[in-house]
């Protein structure tokens, strides 16, 4: 059973940098691409940042590009979002995902691709 956790989320001001923090447990993760979602309120989930397996390839949404970076340290079955400039409509809860099937180069930002999900991470940006 694969368990995703995510850790980080506060309040914080606009303009500020937070990092979220997804821990895997269960099973070793080393080769499966894995994202960050986000859903704000009283909208849809949205695709943020997704990276490989292996670390080497990353994409993002339009609205976070420049701003966030996704990384992950497989030693540690551990997946970062660092956001930096954060904005109020950053808001929302933020989920850690991951994309079992994908072991290739490629990421994918649809959400129907990802298997397995945190709880979220509450994130709120005060202006």
């Amino acid at each position: 059973q694969i368990q995703l956790k995510e850790s980080g989320g506060g309040l914080v001001q606009s303009g500020a940098s937070q990092t979220l923090t997804c821990s895997v447990s269960g099973r070793t993760y080393g080769n499966h691409a894995m994202g960050w979602f986000r859903q704000g309120p009283g909208v849809a989930l949205e695709f943020i940042a997704a990276i490989t397996g292996t670390g080497s390839s990353a994409s993002y949404a339009g609205s976070v590009r420049g701003r966030f970076s996704i990384s992950r340290d497989n030693s540690k079955n551990t997946m970062y979002l660092k956001m930096n400039n954060l904005k109020p409509e950053d808001t929302g809860v933020y989920y850690c995902a991951m994309d079992w099937g994908n072991y290739g180069e490629t990421t994918r930002p649809q959400r129907a691709e990802y298997d397995y999900w945190g709880q979220g991470t509450q994130v709120t940006v005060s202006s």
